[in-house]
């Protein structure tokens, strides 16, 4: 991903996704996997969303490290409990990150913890906590509306070269619309607060953005896409807040009592993952019951 066409027209992908949800036409689905972008709807009071994945990136840029590499995600996790008609709370993160290097493109900014034999290193991902409320229900000419906000906690290691160890919080207004029973149209946008790994005192503020369309081929099958990420809006950002995001395509499967997912993953940005792969699986339970 050094090639700046790889960045990059997350417009026109943006314009491209947005023609095929009017195109198709989609019904609400409180699912996430395999998009990142947030639906409004919610977890029903008193039940649990238990969410399980694999990711596969090839050629990521780590800026802080200054290592690229291709990287595994394993156990891609999030538990999601709804505690109201229009309140859940959720965390997540990823329990362990493999990082196959190619090569170091820069020298690291950090002290790094590998010998200079290794071709690969692991680390623990950063998880995070987060809230989301449903502010409207949709009506016939108007989106329904909603609001997430959370943080990101610092479980990773620096030295590992591939996570920053660092709090950041993020804040997003979300929208949603069906068109017909068949097609659904979701956006994000929002703001993140990135503290910046090793400039003092110093944060950097992105816009978060995403817009995603899902529809319902039948009872078993749906299809989904999606571009989702963050834009760094200096003209240079502090070391390890830069812009990142990713296309994805991809479907959801019921079987089994689950629901089982597969995506593809294209990198917008310089730094993203020029392509990858994502496989995971959903179920939702109920646990408990709400005091009414």
């Amino acid at each position: 991903m050094s090639n700046i066409m790889r960045t990059r027209n997350p417009l026109r992908i943006l314009s491209l996704l947005s023609l095929m949800a009017v195109a198709f036409c989609l019904t609400a689905q409180a699912q996430q996997r395999p998009l990142i972008t947030e639906d409004v709807e919610v977890v029903k009071p008193g039940s649990a969303r238990f969410e399980f994945g694999f990711d596969f990136l090839q050629d990521k840029n780590f800026p802080l490290s200054g290592l690229n590499g291709d990287l595994t995600r394993f156990g891609v996790v999030s538990i999601t409990f709804g505690l109201s008609p229009n309140v859940e709370v959720e965390s997540g993160g990823v329990i362990q990150n493999f990082l196959s290097i190619n090569r170091s493109y820069r020298p690291s900014a950090v002290p790094l913890r590998l010998s200079q034999a290794t071709n690969s290193t692991h680390d623990t991902g950063d998880f995070y906590l987060a809230t989301k409320i449903k502010l409207r229900r949709e009506t016939k000419r108007m989106p329904s509306l909603g609001f997430r906000f959370g943080a990101e906690l610092p479980n990773s290691n620096q030295s590992r070269g591939i996570g920053l160890n660092q709090i950041n919080f993020f804040a997003t207004t979300l929208a949603a619309k069906n068109f017909g029973k068949r097609v659904r149209v979701v956006g994000n946008l929002g703001l993140g607060i990135l503290t910046a790994p090793i400039d003092r005192f110093t944060q950097n503020d992105v816009l978060l953005y995403g817009l995603g369309a899902s529809y319902l081929y039948n009872d078993r099958l749906t299809l989904v896409g999606e571009i989702n990420g963050r834009y760094n809006t200096r003209k240079q950002s502090p070391l390890g807040t830069e812009s990142d995001g990713a296309a994805r395509l991809g479907a959801r499967i019921r079987a089994a009592g689950l629901i089982w997912d597969v995506s593809g993953v294209k990198g917008l940005h310089s730094n993203s993952a020029r392509s990858g792969i994502s496989f995971g699986v959903s179920y939702e339970a109920n646990l408990f019951q709400p005091i009414k």
